[in-house]
């Protein structure tokens, strides 16, 4: 801020410059008053010159006044030739209150609608956050100034999460949502919000944001995570193992979080053995099993990102569009073999089970939409129940006829 204000300093003691020179140095004025006082002063002393010889009888009194006329005309000649007269003089006053009211009348604008807020707090993001609750003011701060910025409310929100201020995560969380709608990862954090704000009670609204969020992104890993959490301390440990085994799923190979998700796993599954019910009875194992190896062309390699969503989902032949069961993993995990159930269901009441012939399909997408994509490959139609391995290979361009 210091550079700013001295440079600010400079330009403003240039511009008083321009402005007051001219004005110091003004002479105009009193050079014209300077000439009609000489003019004034050459007739009266060619009135007394002319008076003079008339007493000394060298003219008479035609002469005189002959001269006098003469000595007049010259006089009215000269005052006609002369610069006209001012309408208006400013004097030194208005100049030099101008040169005082305008860089406080500057200042004052730039403070109402300038970006010297934005200056600061650019600055304040030279050093790192010591503490957390230092990079919470941050983004408070940052929010404030760009109330419109998705990023900044969303990684507010997360501030707040870590800080456990539930209700604040969950209204900046609602506040992105609103200025970039209904992006999977948003609304996850935002249901995961909302659930632990309300105490941990799963509500209507919970429900809803995480349908929601698994309809746009059948494996999005917050909804996932958080809709096995509420099964397992509703204990509904089927439906948590069931919702787990989902997200381990979309989880790279080496993922640091796949040994504690494994470990809720088995928690759930041994509490499920304690109530006499069997694992392996879970809903993830009901139903139809259709297991899907899926590869990449050899011509895609270099074309295609590590990082890259690949979604790979099974759609009704005779029904609409939306796919009955859905999982995603990365470019960088193929080939990878996954198994489609009626767990993986994106919308309810439309499942694997209930499909009757379905075709497969494998979708890389660089922008992470299940629904639009770069490559894609698909299979023939066949039975929903089928137990052979089914064969897909992502080899053609991505086209409009081919999604969902």
């Amino acid at each position: 801020m210091i550079e700013l204000w001295l440079s600010a300093g400079l330009l403003l003691l240039v511009a008083l410059g321009m402005l007051l020179v001219p004005v110091l140095r003004h002479r105009g004025g009193h050079a014209e008053v300077d000439r009609t006082a000489v003019n004034v002063e050459a007739y009266q002393t060619r009135v007394a010159e002319l008076e003079a010889q008339q007493q000394a009888g060298l003219l008479d009194e035609a002469q005189v006044r002959h001269g006098r006329d003469e000595a007049a005309r010259e006089l009215l000649t000269d005052a006609d030739q002369a610069e006209p007269a001012r309408s208006a003089y400013l004097g030194r006053g208005v100049p030099l209150a101008a040169a005082v009211l305008v860089p406080l009348v500057a200042l004052g604008l730039y403070l109402y609608v300038g970006a010297a807020d934005r200056v600061a707090l650019t600055q304040s993001f030279a050093q790192p956050p010591k503490t957390l609750q230092e990079m919470t003011s941050r983004l408070e701060r940052t929010v404030a100034v760009q109330p419109d910025s998705v990023e900044s409310l969303y990684f507010l929100g997360r501030a707040y999460m870590a800080e456990q201020r539930f209700a604040d995560a969950a209204h900046a969380f609602e506040r992105a949502a609103a200025l970039s709608g209904t992006q999977p990862e948003l609304l996850g954090q935002w249901a995961q919000a909302v659930y632990f704000a309300e105490g941990k009670r799963w509500s209507p609204r919970v429900q809803a944001l995480t349908d929601q969020a698994l309809k746009a992104d059948p494996g999005e890993p917050t909804s996932l995570g958080l809709l096995g959490i509420a099964a397992f301390e509703g204990q509904r440990y089927a439906d948590a193992i069931a919702y787990w085994k989902r997200l381990l799923a979309t989880l790279p190979a080496g993922d640091a979080s796949r040994a504690a998700l494994q470990g809720g796993i088995d928690r759930a599954t041994a509490k499920l053995a304690a109530q006499g019910g069997d694992a392996a009875r879970a809903p993830t194992t009901e139903g139809p099993r259709l297991t899907v190896r899926v590869s990449l062309a050899q011509a895609l390699t270099g074309k295609v990102d590590p990082q890259d969503s690949v979604y790979i989902f099974a759609r009704a032949v005779a029904g609409p569009p939306m796919p009955v069961a859905a999982k995603r993993v990365t470019v960088a995990q193929l080939p990878v073999e996954v198994t489609l159930t009626d767990a993986d269901a994106m919308v309810s009441g439309m499942k694997l089970s209930t499909a009757g012939q379905v075709q497969l399909f494998a979708r890389v997408s660089r922008a992470g939409q299940p629904t639009q994509g770069e490559w894609i490959g698909q299979g023939a139609p066949l039975s929903s129940d089928v137990r052979e391995v089914q064969h897909l290979t992502i080899d053609r361009p991505d086209t409009r006829e081919l999604r969902p």
